[in-house]
C-alpha cells in the first residue's frame, strides 16, 4: 500500500508597507511654550544688553583707564585699584555701614512683612481688607525724593525750624535735636522709611502665601480650641517659612548693595552723617563724580558683586543643611 504524500507550499505573505511616518502636530502645549517664550523674550534681550554684555567693561578694575585709550588699551595695573580702595581709611568703614544697615534693612523689611500679612489675613471685612493693602502698599511707589522731603518737614534741626517731631518731643519737656548733625540716630530712621517703604510690598507677598494655607488645617485647629492669635502663631507663622526663606536668600544676595537712590536722596552730600550712613554705592557715586577715577570705582563694583555670589551660595549651603525642605536648590 502506497501512501500518497501531498507537498504542501509554504504560504507567503504578501510583503507589508513600510510604516507610515506620523505628521507632528502641534499641540496646545507647543503652542504655549511658543507664546510664553515670545513673552520672554523682551526680557532675556533686556539682560542680555544691559547685564551680560556690559560685564565685558569689568575689565576696567585692573587697568588704570585713560579715556583717551579706551577699555582695552589702558595699561594694566593689576589688583592696585582694589588695593587702594582697601588700604583706604574709608575702606572699614563703608563696608561695616553697609553690612549693618543691610542687615537692619532686611531683618526689619522681611518682619514687618509678616506681621502685616497676618493682620490683613485677620481682616474680616473684604472691603476693609482691600483698602487696607492698598494703602500699606502705597508707600513702595514714592520717589525717594518726596520721602526726603517727608524727612526734611519732620526732622527739621532745632536750628532749622523745629520739624514735627521736635515740636512733639517739646510737648513732652524733651529737648530739641538737630537731627542733620546728629550721625547716631540716623541708621535706625533710614530702617524705619524702609519697613514704611518695603513692609506693605513684602506683606502682599506673604498674604498670597497665606492664601495658599489649606483652609482644613485652620478648621482642625478650630477644632482643637485654638483661638484666632494661637492658629497665626502655630499654623500661619510656620507655614510661611519657605516663602521667607526665599526672600532672605535673595535678600543676602544683595546686602553688599546699599539702596543708593534712598540714601543719597535723604543724606546727599551731607558729610556728618557719613560715619553711620556712607555705603559702598554712595561711596562709588561721590568717587566718580569728584575724583573720575574710573578704575577704583569698577574694582569696587566687581567687589561688591564677587561678594554677594559667594553670601548667596552660603546661604543656600547653610539652607539646605538645616531646612532642606524650603531650600531654593
Amino acid at each position: 500500500m502506497s501512501t500518497l504524500q501531498t507537498r504542501q507550499e509554504p504560504q507567503t505573505r504578501p510583503p507589508s508597507a513600510p510604516p507610515r511616518r506620523r505628521r507632528r502636530t502641534r499641540g496646545p502645549a507647543a503652542r504655549a511654550a511658543w507664546s510664553v517664550g515670545l513673552l520672554a523674550l523682551p526680557a532675556v534681550v533686556y539682560f542680555v544688553v544691559f547685564n551680560y554684555l556690559p560685564m565685558a567693561g569689568l575689565v576696567v578694575a585692573f587697568k588704570e583707564f585713560d579715556v583717551n585709550l579706551g577699555i582695552f588699551d589702558s595699561p594694566w595695573n593689576g589688583l592696585e585699584n582694589f588695593r587702594y580702595f582697601l588700604e583706604s581709611g574709608d575702606a572699614a568703614r563703608i563696608l561695616f555701614n553697609t553690612l549693618f544697615l543691610n542687615v537692619l534693612f532686611l531683618g526689619a523689611t522681611l518682619a514687618a512683612g509678616i506681621l502685616l500679612a497676618i493682620m490683613l489675613n485677620e481682616i474680616r471685612s473684604t472691603f476693609f481688607k482691600r483698602v487696607s493693602q492698598s494703602v500699606v502698599f502705597f508707600p513702595y511707589f514714592v520717589s525717594p525724593v518726596v520721602i526726603s522731603i517727608i524727612l526734611q518737614v519732620l526732622l527739621a534741626g532745632a536750628t532749622g525750624g523745629g520739624g514735627a517731631v521736635n515740636d512733639a518731643m517739646s510737648v513732652f519737656g524733651l529737648p530739641s535735636v538737630d537731627w542733620y548733625t546728629e550721625p547716631g540716630p540716623w541708621p535706625w530712621i533710614l530702617t524705619v522709611v524702609k519697613i514704611w517703604q518695603l513692609g506693605g510690598y513684602l506683606s502682599v507677598i506673604f498674604l498670597a502665601a497665606i492664601t495658599g494655607i489649606p483652609e482644613e488645617v485652620y478648621e482642625a485647629g478650630m477644632i482643637d480650641g485654638a483661638s484666632r492669635a494661637q492658629m497665626a502663631w502655630r499654623i500661619t507663622l510656620p507655614l510661611l517659612k519657605p516663602t521667607a526663606a526665599v526672600l532672605l536668600v535673595l535678600g543676602v544676595g544683595r546686602i553688599f548693595y546699599g539702596d543708593f537712590g534712598t540714601i543719597y536722596a535723604i543724606i546727599g552730600d551731607n558729610g556728618t552723617l557719613f560715619e553711620n550712613t556712607d555705603v559702598i554705592d554712595t561711596y562709588v557715586f561721590r568717587a566718580l563724580r569728584q575724583l573720575g577715577d574710573f578704575g577704583t570705582t569698577a574694582a569696587i563694583g566687581l567687589f561688591q558683586s564677587v561678594v554677594g555670589f559667594i553670601l548667596v551660595v552660603i546661604a543656600v549651603m547653610i539652607q539646605r543643611k538645616y531646612s532642606k525642605e524650603t531650600s531654593i536648590l
